[in-house]
């Protein structure tokens, strides 16, 4: 099996397992979300552009010109499936601009552009008609590529730059996973301008094998992601759920708290420490450091990790830890939450990784999280 055969199996693959992870998701539980709606229109136009690959690699419309040179170019979609996606997984929605109302008329001019250009040459008897199509083709996807990248940057401008639209979010996800996307997604629009680049230097002749990593890489991208969002939006939920329920509180403004006496004794202070930590849940926010503990409390980060260490002997992250551990074991033992995911009980509990989560939790009590939820189940 050549290079050229192992491809296009790869295309048809990835096409019928695009279709199948868009059916199975339709009808899950999250299915109908918004932001899991424009993720699984994402996969779907990327399994149709492998599956029209697939079709025309194998020649199957050789005998007629129309279908031959009708490629409808999914990729125009894929930012804009994108950038909908985050927008909605965000809860900004009402406060962004809806780009589909401009993108989705442009795609439908785009094929009708297309289907005009084929139908002028139809009846045309030329040997330049393949240069011709290959040249506008190309054309149309420097186009695309422009738009693409365009959204792309507006996207990561609202994911890097406009964070107080979504303080509510990034208190259940720090959002590391589609900063990953972004940067994996940046090394496939490299990869498409080199294969741009590669068919302008050859006179747009077809050279398909530039376009191999490209799509391969694209397709991977884009399972990836969905996979990755059908996760975090279960995590999310669970999250969601287990802190209505819990009744925990977020953190609040330093300035509604009752001040302590400056000259209270070190044991007056500890038991503000405590009481303010667990009255107010502050150990559940991954990003509560000591300065903002300290703050609460009206006294200097220093000396708050001087009280603690006085009475605890301990550090203020291994402090802060141990409450977390604390209510892990509590949610863990409880029968209410047997079904829910060990990483989304973690991140609940205030730990802003699943690995940091489980090292943490074998630190204090020997055991990784399943172990002990196993243990309690003997």
């Amino acid at each position: 099996m050549n290079t050229e055969e192992i491809f296009n199996l790869f295309l048809l693959i990835s096409a019928l397992h695009g279709f199948l992870f868009c059916f199975v998701i339709l009808f899950s539980k999250n299915g109908r979300e918004k932001s899991m709606l424009f993720i699984n229109l994402l996969v779907l136009i990327i399994s149709l552009n492998n599956m029209q690959s697939w079709i025309l690699a194998k020649n199957f419309f050789i005998e007629y010109f129309f279908l031959d040179y009708i490629h409808i170019p999914w990729h125009f979609l894929i930012a804009p499936f994108f950038y909908m996606f985050l927008i909605h997984y965000l809860e900004i929605e009402k406060r962004s601009k809806n780009l589909l109302k401009i993108i989705l008329p442009v795609f439908v001019l785009i094929i009708t552009i297309r289907i005009g250009f084929v139908s002028f040459f139809s009846d045309k008897n030329t040997t330049d008609v393949a240069y011709l199509f290959e040249k506008y083709t190309s054309f149309e996807e420097i186009f695309s590529l422009i738009v693409s990248l365009i959204i792309f940057g507006y996207s990561f401008k609202i994911l890097s730059k406009k964070e107080k639209l979504f303080i509510k979010i990034l208190s259940y996800d720090n959002l590391k996973w589609i900063y990953t996307f972004f940067k994996l997604g940046l090394l496939t629009y490299i990869f498409w301008i080199i294969a741009l680049a590669i068919t302008v230097a050859l006179d747009f002749k077809e050279f398909i094998y530039s376009y191999y990593p490209l799509r391969v890489l694209t397709t991977v991208l884009i399972y990836w992601i969905g996979y990755q969002a059908l996760l975090q939006l279960r995590l999310l939920k669970e999250r969601k759920d287990l802190r209505k329920q819990l009744n925990f509180a977020p953190i609040t403004d330093a300035n509604n708290i009752i001040k302590e006496e400056k000259d209270a004794d070190k044991k007056i202070v500890f038991d503000k420490i405590q009481s303010t930590i667990q009255e107010k849940k502050l150990f559940i926010e991954p990003k509560l450091n000591a300065e903002f503990l300290a703050n609460e409390v009206d006294i200097s980060s220093t000396k708050l990790s001087t009280i603690i260490k006085l009475f605890t002997d301990k550090n203020f992250n291994d402090y802060i830890n141990e409450f977390r551990i604390d209510l892990a074991k509590e949610l863990l033992a409880h029968p209410e939450y047997k079904n829910y995911t060990i990483t989304s009980i973690g991140l609940e509990s205030g730990f802003n990784s699943k690995s940091t989560f489980y090292s943490t939790f074998k630190k204090h009590t020997g055991v990784t999280p399943a172990q002990y939820q196993k243990s309690l189940n003997r």
